[in-house]
């Protein structure tokens, strides 16, 4: 047990010195196996993936051992290209060139440096002042449809739903374009700002308590995005269930 511990510390030592870190694969309380054991709990099997970037939370669950059917809409042509690419390999994985909202329509979406940042809403000033990556490059137009309009094309009557959101700020107004839908869904990841960081983004406790008055229970929450100085917490990923 000694040699072993000293073996984990010079791998952690080693890894630390070139931009890494080494932490023991816990099953019990990481958080990437807690979301996957949620949503066996609860028998998901398809994952409704809106803000699907290239493919990288799809790709995610996969890795971890996800195998029902991921439906991933993205509205920015580049990244999209990028995830029906990945998509293609995989029979029980859809990609969707759409953005989701409250309407029915188009919208100009602001592309960032980093992709993953672009967003419907413009980002606020300061957010870019220490992360640059948010900054905008280009923007393009983009069709836009709510939940409600489009959810009948792909959700089948066996299906134990779970949506996930990453929409940089819209994620509020995607759940007001699905209240017919909306009840279907046994679960919910969000990406929720702690302050906000897009100009006309909902709160945190805005989308918190509507999310709470459609049934969901909060049952997890995971680290994400952070001041790169200060340290402090910016984004959240919520887990919510239904609890009943």
């Amino acid at each position: 047990m000694a040699l072993k511990t000293e073996l984990y510390n010079l791998l952690k030592s080693i890894a630390r010195k070139l931009g890494f870190d080494v932490i023991r694969y816990q099953h019990h309380c990481h958080p990437l196996a807690r979301r996957l054991r949620l949503m066996q709990h609860y028998g998901i099997n398809l994952i409704v993936d809106v803000g699907a970037g290239e493919g990288q939370y799809a790709v995610l669950m996969r890795q971890r051992g996800y195998r029902g059917r991921i439906v991933s809409f993205e509205p920015l042509s580049a990244s999209f290209a990028a995830l029906q690419a990945k998509a293609r390999r995989d029979s029980a994985w859809e990609a969707v060139n759409l953005a989701l909202g409250d309407h029915n329509g188009e919208a100009i979406l602001n592309i960032a440096e980093h992709a993953v940042a672009s967003s419907l809403l413009p980002i606020y000033p300061e957010i870019v002042s220490f992360y640059p990556g948010g900054r905008p490059v280009a923007s393009e137009r983009v069709s836009v449809r709510t939940l409600d309009a489009v959810i009948s094309d792909y959700l089948r009557p066996e299906d134990r739903p779970f949506l996930k959101l990453d929409t940089q700020g819209y994620e509020k107004r995607v759940l007001e374009g699905a209240q017919a839908s909306l009840p279907r869904f046994l679960g919910l990841q969000l990406e929720l700002s702690l302050r906000p960081l897009y100009q006309g983004e909902a709160s945190f406790l805005e989308t918190l308590d509507y999310t709470l008055s459609q049934g969901f229970t909060l049952m997890a929450l995971e680290p994400g995005f952070s001041h790169p100085e200060t340290g402090r917490m910016l984004q959240v990923d919520a887990l919510f269930f239904r609890e009943n």
